[in-house]
């Protein structure tokens, strides 16, 4: 019985951690960022995780 592919580009933009939820890297943070408030900047630093629903329906994707 066949195996289901890995969806690559999804892959290479989640990181699934030990506890099992997804994280990825947030947007719009590289350059042109003077047009931000401060915080709005700071905030896109840190990873953002996804949802219960949103994680389980990846999880099956990527692995």
């Amino acid at each position: 019985m066949g195996k289901q592919k890995t969806h690559k580009a999804s892959s290479k933009v989640f990181k699934v951690k030990k506890n099992g939820t997804l994280t990825y890297k947030k947007g719009n943070g590289n350059h042109k960022t003077s047009k931000d408030s401060a915080k709005a900047v700071r905030q896109r630093r840190n990873k953002g995780t996804l949802g219960k629903g949103e994680a389980s329906r990846l999880k099956s994707v990527i692995r």
